[in-house]
């Protein structure tokens, strides 16, 4: 089911973009990917906000407002029928020219998919992953705010092509200092000593909403969580690696670099934290 401009098509072969859309042609837009768990989304509100924020932060000015989006979202579940799915919500700059000029482009587009996803099989869940370090970085804040969500996503697909050449099935993506700021497609974590640990947003990280969700989780099982410089060091020498995202959820990881993380299995606090995320989206 998708939803474009107001009006809303049940074939995907029937949805139409412009070819003169400046999200095609320049990637100038802004997006969100959000869960359906038991027939609503979850963190719904925390969604539409990062979306706000990152149209503002582009000087993109989005002809919806964050009531109308709930109202939208919420008749495409209701006329889905569906208890599980996924949401892809795009804002672009909309038809304009074939030149960059922002102010040649009339209307925003507004794009709603609703379908499945199905990132990792489940054996993934169970067994953990392999990743990588990526030789691409994340650009600095002065260049591309990584903060933005925006559908510039090249520097991200080339270290995910990375990962697949190396048989693995993430990339992680450290910034130009060398420190880890994130994966291709998700943020990431370590346990070490008992506490749990992710690198701060500065050094590149998006503020994703299941990181925060898992935050939050962490706090209220009483472990020790902190938001700080992350190195390869630490990650290598981690107790426990796994990373989140709205797509992936929760998956574990049991190597990374070729180094085997823990003793090579998902580790006992990951499994609590899964636990305790399934908890919140099944109420």
């Amino acid at each position: 089911m998708i939803y474009i401009d107001g009006q809303l098509y049940e074939n995907k072969k029937e949805a139409r973009i412009s070819v003169y859309d400046h999200g095609l042609l320049y990637g100038d837009g802004v997006f969100e990917g959000i869960r359906i768990y038991n027939g609503r989304a979850f963190r719904l509100q925390a969604h539409l906000d990062r979306l706000f924020a990152s149209a503002r932060t582009i000087r993109l000015e989005i002809p919806e407002s964050v009531e109308s989006f709930g109202r939208i979202i919420g008749e495409m579940i209701a006329k889905s029928g569906k208890r599980e799915a996924y949401i892809r919500l795009v804002v672009t700059r909309g038809v304009g020219d074939l030149g960059l000029n922002p102010l040649k482009c009339s209307n925003p587009t507004v794009i709603i998919i609703l379908d499945d996803i199905s990132l990792y099989p489940k054996e993934y869940y169970e067994r953990g992953i392999r990743v990588c370090t990526s030789f691409w970085r994340r650009p600095p804040a002065d260049c591309i705010n990584p903060r933005v969500k925006s559908l510039n996503y090249l520097n991200n697909i080339l270290a995910t092509i990375e990962a697949n050449d190396n048989g693995c099935q993430e990339a992680l993506m450290l910034n130009k200092e060398g420190l880890v700021a994130e994966c291709s497609a998700d943020n990431i974590f370590h346990v070490s000593r008992g506490a749990l640990f992710t690198p701060e947003l500065a050094e590149g990280a998006l503020k994703g909403i299941t990181r925060d969700v898992v935050l939050e989780l962490a706090e209220n099982i009483g472990l020790e969580t902190k938001e700080c410089r992350v190195s390869l060091f630490d990650l290598y020498d981690a107790d426990e690696v796994f990373l989140t995202g709205s797509g992936a959820e929760l998956v574990p990881v049991i190597e990374v670099d070729r180094r085997t993380i823990g003793n090579g299995v998902p580790g006992p606090v990951t499994a609590q934290i899964r636990e305790a995320f399934q908890r919140e989206i099944s109420r």
